[in-house]
This record gives C-alpha cells, structure tokens and sequence, in this order.
C-alpha cells in the first residue's frame, strides 16, 4: 500500500508575511511625511516671514563688491597732483523700509537733511518698487554727510524709525591743485579708467584689484561674511615740480591776458606749450599748453571759449569757439571740441619746426666732417637752389654778406643753412636726422604720442630743393618733445636720453617698486661737437646780431636758437614762432622750450613772442631751482627782480659789480658771455664787401620806426624790419611760391598742425 505525503508552499507563507510588514513600514513613512508637512505649515505660519527675510538678505548682500583705492599721482617733492578719496553712495532697501510704515516720514525727513535728496522721488520709487532692495538715491556723497545720518540714525530716540538705508563704499578721483599739469596728469572717466596723460599711460599701474564679501548662514540662521580686501594701486611719483610748473603756467596764462582778442576774436594764440627739461638725464621738470581745464571739471565748456573750432577731421575751420557756438554745438560737436582741448600739444601736435633746426643741421656736418664749423658762406638774401623758379630767400632780405657758419646761427642765415646742408649731403642729412630722433616716436610716458613717421623725407624722396629747406626747419615736422629730446643731446656731449615723467613706482604703505633711472638710448653727436654747438648757440643771445637777445633774464648769461615758420597754406600770414634755450650758457643744465602757435596779432612772424615768455618764466624760474646769477644787474634790472620779489644770487658769492673769468681774471660786465661769439675768418673784409655795399646791406637801420606796429618800415615798399636784428617780419614764403613738397603728410588721421616756411627770426 503506498501512501502520499503532503507537503507546504513556503513561497506563499513568506509572500504574506511580507505583506503585512511592507503595510505596516507604509503607515509608518506616511505618518511621518504627514508630520513633517504639519511641521513644515507651523513653522511657515509662525516664522515664514522671518525666514524669508533671511534668504533675502542672503541672496542679495551674498556677494558684494570691495572697491580698490586708485594710486596717487605726486610730484618729485611729494605733493599731491591726483588723489582717490572714500566717498559712498547712498541705497535704499524698500521692504526694509517699508517692514513698519511707521519708517517711511523719520527715515525721508533725515535723508532729505543730510543728502538733500528729493523725498518725492523716493516716495515715487518706493510705489512703483515695493519689493526692491537696491536703489541708489545719492552718489558719491563725503564722508561728513554720511557720519551725519548714522549719527541721527544711531539716536535711540530720533533713530528708530530710520530703516531701510544703507552705503556702499565707493572711491572719487581728486585734483587737488585743479588745472596745475592738467595736460601732463589727464583725469579718469566715471568708470576709474584713466583718459589722456599718466592717468590712461599708467592706468594698469594706478589700478588695483576688487575685494569681496561673501555672505552665509551658519548653523544657528544667523548670517556670517568672509571677506577678501581689496588690492590698492601703486602710486607713482613724478619728475615734475609742482612749484616750477605753477611758474611756467603763470606766464602762459598772463601770455593769454596780454595778447587774447588783440587783433582777432580768439586767445592769445591757438596753442601755446612750453617744455622745461633736464638736460643730463631726460626728466621733464614742467610740462604746460594753454588753454588749460580743471581737472575736477573736465566738461565745463567755459575753457573752450577762444578755441579754434574744429571739424570731424580734428582740423581748424578758421572760426573760433564763442558761448554762442557752443550753445548750439550736439553731443558729437562737443566732445570734439572738448577733445582738442584735453590733447596735450606739447606731444600730440605737430609742426614745422623753423629755425630752432639749424644747429642739428650743423652738428650733423661738422660731426660728419662735412665741414669744420670755420667755413663762411656769403648771402645776399636768397640763394638759386637747382630749377626752384626763383632763389630760396634768407629772412634777411637785403643779405647777411660774408659770414662764418656761427655768424649764420647767431642771425638765423638760410643761406648759411643750405650752403652747409649740401655740403653734408641728402643721405647723411636723412641718417642725422633719424639720429637726432625726427619722425620717431620718443615714447615719452605719456599717452598721446604723436606718430610723425610719415612726415620726414627719406632718401628717395629727398630732392635738392628740399635738402634746402629741410636745413632751416621747412619741410618736415616734430612735435616739441621730438625736438626737446634732441636738443638737450646737442648740449649735453651728444647723449640722447628717452624723456620721462615718472620717477618712481611705490605701494600705498610708500615701499619702492621701482626707480625708473635717466635711460641712455643712443650718443647722437661728440663731446667736442656738443661744445662748438653751445659756443654757437650762446651767440644767439648775447651777440650783437644775436635773434635771441630779448630771452635773456637779468642776472643771467643763456645760449638758445629762435624759430619762426609759416603755415600751410603758404602766404597766409599766419605763423609758428618759438624759442629753444637753455641755462647756463657754458654749462647747461636745464633746456626750455616754447612754441606761441599763430599769434593774436596782425603780424605773427616774430619770435620775440616766444622769447619773452621764455625771459619770464627763467627770471622765476632760474633762482628757484638754485641756478645762480653771474652777470650784473642795470638799476632796470634791480628794479624788476625786487617787483617780482626775486631773491639776487650771483654764483660763488661774486659781487655784481666785479666778475671774473675762470682763472679769476676781472672781467668787463659787458663783455660777459662774448665768448664764442665768432672769429673774424670769412668777415665782410675777407669777403671784399665794399663800404657801399655794407651800408646797402644795412639800409634798413635808416627806416623810420612804425609807431603804429614798433617795426622799421622801408617808406618805398613799406616793407617791416626787426629794430634790432633787421630780419623782415611781413617777408612772405621764402620759396617765393607754393613748396616744394606739396600736400600735406598726415599718417593715418594724425593730422599735425599746419606747417610752414621760415620766415624770420
């Protein structure tokens, strides 16, 4: 018999166990998620709004902006040229504000008080913007104003309702001294970025980096901040002299007084620049253009009144800047105008540079050996240079007769000029000249520059003509600080130094990163042809025929040379006149240069516009910067120095009434300085001028004087004469047409100033 065993599914009893315990963990997750929810509605019912505040506040001051403080601009004494100051703008927080109505009259009423805020504005803001957090209500306010509001606001009674109103840090950028340098510092936009000047050359410099705040909350809700500091800019200290170039900017403002709306409506002159520089190591003592601007108020269009206007080109329209004009000028009209008056002119325009060129032109033939430096020349007021139409003209128009080559500085001859010039040659000429730095950049630390590459000849396109007139400054174009940097190599034994402004590098705790020493780039000419150089240019002064004469200050013994250009178009009587001296005459220090562009008058062509601003500014200058006096003083002289309240220093304690030369010999006060003033090889003698024809030379001494414009004037052709070097001052182009050289050469809209002949000294 068999039998059968019956066995259980085990599958089917695990599957209900499982069952009733996945029921049971089921209820449970869901009693808890209906707790929690419970829990989540209490908390947002009793706490929800002060939550809500708490991530609010986190999200928006979570992240905030640490701004850096721009590095200071001071001069080589340490006073401030340009300064960042802490100032703060003023931020409204609405739901703060408006948590309580009850804040809204306390907190309007001390807004209004301390910032003199337009409460209805706000009130405006704050109903159209009811959620906001951020809304600027003052900018840049001072520190005095914002310590006054917390202090109401800190006032347990007055205070307690002023909520809502906070300020974030902000730095404004301060110039002290206002217009002093102005050209030289430039000013920064609304952004801190700097604009013209060191303020854009060393902007990387000048700045810093941001710092941040980073906002959380910690364990307990409460809201806790990491902060990263700002990195301040370095400052940087420069070579200017703030006392010097309050000097220089004296004269050149009372320039403007003396000669503004004189013969036109207008200033004295369309730009007027002067350069002080030392001669030995390439600093720039004082840099200064007029018409100047405040630098805290760079937009106040008062300053362009008297401006020539420009066009979309940037070139004058032969009209002048009136309230009238500038009233209906647009955005566009503006800022064109207000940009040619931020230019700095002594490194951004550029022009023919006239007879201020004849010593490079010299120094490159006697360097060369083309010529010795005791040559002389004969003119007989022009010369007949290849197939020009007629002879190239000497501002002297009846002729300088025989005369040696430094007779031809000390009179500013032309003919002198190209007779050596053809000696030199035009490939030499070109190599001197690119030498001597002419249409290379300087790359002077300052923005702005001008490129003036394309405004020289080379040697394919130099033609005789224009060897001939490129020897007197006619033909091509400089800037002042080309010419500055070159001329302080010809009388400081040939060494060509890179200008510069900046003298050192510091941080804000005033360590030194760096000390940017005199940089050496090249020697231009020898030491022996840097001294026949000076011995020619100090006759230019103190010279019977000298042209310079009237830029000698009292007590002093300078060389220099004179430089007078006709602009483009030719025949138009308007004039670049300048002067390039520098102090003292046998052993220079410090080299000074001043261009008067187009003079208010009705005859320009007269340097003695350059030289007396020159006299001026060194009669100031010269004592301050410890440059002692070594000539006697007339009873006139006396007399202006005490007016001007000049201190009288003669060197080594001499006494005005007895000088002596270098080996202690007592000399002639009159004859001080006559040194070098020329031998007599190549004189009129040598030459077999006869008397006759010296007293037609000099006929012009017998012309009536002009009482209504202080020239000699020839009673047959009415002709104007210098009084005291005989050069004709209304002479015209000196080419008797239009140039050789054509259209002007502008590179790439650098549109220099209009440029032109030499005419007279």
């Amino acid at each position: 018999m068999s039998s059968q065993v019956r066995t259980k599914n085990p599958i089917n009893k695990f599957t209900i166990k499982m069952r009733r315990k996945l029921l049971v963990l089921f209820l449970l997750v869901l009693i808890a998620f209906v707790g929690l929810s419970v829990q989540i509605f209490l908390i947002t019912r009793d706490n929800g709004e002060e939550y809500k505040k708490q991530v609010l506040s986190q999200q928006e001051y979570d992240s905030t902006t640490i701004p850096f403080k721009r590095g200071n601009i001071v001069d080589s004494n340490g006073t401030i040229l340009a300064v960042s100051n802490k100032v703060y703008n003023v931020i409204l927080d609405t739901k703060v504000l408006m948590s309580d109505e009850a804040n809204l009259e306390p907190t309007l009423d001390a807004l209004r008080k301390c910032f003199s805020i337009d409460t209805n504005g706000v009130r405006t803001y704050i109903a159209e913007h009811p959620n906001s957090s951020y809304y600027v209500m003052a900018r840049r306010v001072e520190y005095e104003k914002m310590n006054a509001f917390q202090e109401i606001a800190k006032d347990p009674e007055n205070g307690k309702n002023i909520k809502g109103v906070w300020f974030e840090d902000e730095y404004k950028r301060e110039y002290p001294n206002g217009s002093l340098a102005c050209d030289v510092i430039g000013f920064t936009t609304n952004d801190n970025q700097g604009t013209y000047g060191l303020e854009e050359f060393y902007n990387d410099t000048l700045s810093g980096t941001n710092g941040r705040e980073y906002g959380y909350l910690n364990d307990d809700s409460n809201l806790e901040r990491t902060t990263i500091p700002a990195v301040d800019g370095y400052n940087i200290q420069t070579s200017i002299d703030a006392n010097l170039q309050s000097i220089v900017e004296k004269y050149l403002k009372d320039f403007n007084e003396e000669y503004k709306d004189a013969y036109r409506p207008g200033n004295a002159a369309e730009n007027v620049g002067c350069i002080i520089m030392e001669v030995h190591t390439g600093r720039v003592l004082a840099m200064a253009n007029y018409p100047t601007y405040d630098l805290n108020d760079a937009r106040n269009t008062d300053n362009l009144i008297g401006m020539p206007l420009v066009d979309d080109k940037g070139n004058r329209t032969g009209e002048y800047v009136t309230q009238e004009s500038i009233a209906a000028m647009n955005d566009e009209e503006m800022y064109r105008q207000l940009d040619a008056l931020w230019k700095n002119f002594c490194i951004a325009n550029a022009y023919e540079p006239g007879s201020v060129s004849k010593p490079f032109t010299v120094a490159a033939a006697i360097e060369s050996g083309a010529i010795t430096g005791n040559e002389a020349y004969n003119c007989e007021g022009g010369l007949q240079v290849a197939d020009w139409p007629k002879p190239i003209k000497c501002h002297q128009t009846y002729g300088d007769g025989y005369i040696s080559v430094q007779e031809g500085i000390e009179r500013s001859c032309n003919v002198v000029l190209m007779h050596v010039a053809f000696a030199l040659g035009k490939n030499e000429f070109v190599n001197y000249q690119h030498l001597f730095g002419f249409g290379l950049r300087t790359n002077i630390d300052l923005a702005g520059e001008m490129r003036t590459a394309s405004l020289v000849y080379t040697k394919d396109t130099m033609g005789t003509v224009e060897l001939a007139t490129n020897s007197f400054g006619q033909g091509y174009n400089s800037t002042m600080i080309q010419t500055m940097a070159a001329f302080c190599s010809l009388i400081n034994g040939g060494y060509y130094y890179e200008p510069h402004v900046v003298d050192k590098i510091t941080t804000a705790d005033g360590a030194t990163l760096e000390n940017i020493e005199p940089r050496v780039l090249k020697q231009t000419i020898s030491q022996s042809t840097s001294d026949t150089i000076i011995e020619f240019c100090n006759t230019v002064v103190t010279g019977e025929n000298g042209t310079g004469k009237t830029a000698r200050p009292a007590g002093y013994m300078i060389g220099g040379k004179t430089g007078t250009a006709e602009t483009i178009p030719r025949r138009n009587n308007e004039y670049v006149v300048s002067f390039m001296g520098y102090a003292p005459a046998h052993d220079p220090q410090i080299a000074i240069y001043v261009v008067v562009d187009r003079p208010n008058a009705f005859i320009q062509d007269d340097a003695k516009y350059a030289t007396r601003i020159v006299k001026k500014i060194l009669t100031e200058a010269l004592p301050y910067l410890n440059i002692f006096m070594t000539e006697e003083l007339t009873d006139k002289e006396r007399e202006e120095l005490e007016e001007l309240k000049i201190q009288i220093r003669m060197q080594d304690g001499a006494s005005e009434e007895q000088l002596t030369d270098e080996e202690g010999n007592p000399i002639d006060p009159d004859e001080a300085g006559a040194e070098g003033e020329g031998s007599e090889e190549g004189t009129d003698e040598e030459g077999g001028e006869t008397a006759e024809d010296k007293a037609q030379r000099e006929i012009w001494k017998t012309f009536p004087l002009d009482p209504e414009t202080g020239y000699l004037k020839d009673p047959n052709t009415g002709d104007l004469f210098d009084p005291e070097t005989g050069g004709q001052v209304n002479a015209g182009s000196l080419l008797g047409e239009d140039d050789p050289e054509g259209e002007d050469d502008s590179e790439e809209g650098d549109e220099p100033e209009e440029s032109g002949d030499e005419a007279t000294e």
